[in-house]
């Protein structure tokens, strides 16, 4: 048996050798066969173990989403042979996805929204849960879009309106129900997945479909419009600041909601790729740093297309207030010398405006969130036009 794996190991090696001279568009799918072919009539206990070892997995989200798309992007662009295979998960929603991190067995990281975590402490479900969690970096953020009838202008004509806010356990749930908490607008919630929402709301069964993800959201982008819908405003109120973004949406994002020459203003909420907080020296804390090592180096290419374009408000050095980075992250950013850039700049900014002493530490924090919004969508404009 033992000189079985070893023709086995030899052939591989022999394979990937092979594979490494080649040019690059070059693939044989009869040598790819071959490889497999030796892991299944040779492969044992060591070969399984040799498998796992650099394989990481990623919790992502509902298919159609924008978190499924980021995790085969990462696998696409991270995948390396023996060296690391990033495998994407189809995940059930943010709050799903936050107890899959915490409790499923295999999973490493996985895609949250910002406020999951505060939503779940602030309603009684855990305690102490950010403590738990690690961060590697804050993604894109992610828009809430409102589709309803003409007749409603703002979020607040909602009020006492039946209102779809997908599935239970998803993150739109969870957003929508805290920023209408926050408000002080009550409506009647329904659970209903997206597609049927869709159909209920031309239906007249519902006065407005939910929705929160990064634009252009599947979805909302092919919603068939009649003329009788539009997006409804979302204004950046004073309560929403300390979590939510200020966000805008544009004909080009949704020209079958929008129309040209017209904006929709509107709020985001961070995404996140979060990760359990594992102790150094474990193995599962092996498998982050070296998934760390691909995704930041490799970061670049994610930015260019046929990559999805929300990767393109991606910093990886951005801060996330209320999150602990995971520290092997830090590690690598401190010693490639990557810095946050967005919060220097906000700084040099403020010392240029007399007016910025005046501004108390809660105005402060929200300027900046405003800040870092305009920056993020600056810098996207700036890369679609080269």
């Amino acid at each position: 048996m033992r000189n079985a794996l070893k023709m086995a190991v030899a052939a591989i090696m022999t394979i990937c050798a092979f594979a490494a001279r080649a040019e690059p568009t070059e693939y044989d799918p009869a040598k790819v066969s071959d490889s497999l072919k030796a892991i299944f009539q040779f492969g044992s206990s060591s070969t399984k173990q040799a498998l796992n070892a650099n394989t990481v997995t990623l919790i992502t989200g509902t298919i159609g989403g924008t978190y499924v798309q980021f995790g085969a992007d990462l696998a696409s662009v991270l995948d390396d042979g023996n060296k690391i295979r990033v495998l994407p998960i189809v995940g059930r929603g943010s709050v799903q996805s936050v107890a899959d991190i915490l409790f499923l067995q295999g999973v490493d990281l996985g895609v949250v929204r910002a406020d999951t975590l505060d939503y779940l402490e602030r309603k009684g479900f855990a305690k102490d849960i950010k403590r738990q969690f690690t961060y590697v970096t804050k993604l894109y953020n992610e828009e809430m879009q409102v589709i309803a009838p003409k007749s409603v202008a703002t979020l607040k004509d909602l009020e006492g309106k039946t209102v779809s806010v997908d599935l239970p356990n998803g993150g739109t749930f969870v957003t929508a129900l805290t920023v209408f908490e926050r408000l002080g607008i009550k409506a009647k919630f329904v659970y209903v997945e997206q597609r049927i929402a869709m159909e209920k709301l031309k239906a007249g069964e519902i006065d407005a479909v939910i929705v929160v993800g990064g634009k252009p959201y599947k979805s909302v982008s092919t919603f068939s419009n009649d003329g009788r819908f539009h997006l409804a405003k979302v204004d950046y109120a004073k309560p929403l600041q300390g979590d939510y973004l200020p966000a805008t949406l544009t004909p080009k994002d949704y020209p079958n909601l929008i129309k040209d020459g017209e904006s929709v203003d509107t709020i985001a909420v961070p995404a996140v790729l979060a990760a359990y907080n594992w102790a150094p020296n474990t193995e599962r804390y092996r498998k982050l740093a070296l998934f760390v090592d691909a995704f930041f180096t490799k970061f670049p290419a994610l930015q260019n297309p046929p990559f999805h374009p929300k990767w393109k408000e991606v910093s990886l050095a951005a801060p996330l207030a209320g999150w602990n980075r995971l520290p092997v992250a830090q590690q690598w950013l401190d010693r490639h010398g990557v810095e946050p850039v967005t919060q220097q700049r906000f700084e040099a900014f403020l010392k240029q405006s007399p007016a910025a002493a005046k501004v108390s530490d809660a105005d402060r924090e929200a300027l900046f969130k405003q800040f870092q919004a305009w920056d993020a969508e600056n810098t996207r404009a700036q890369a679609e036009k080269k």
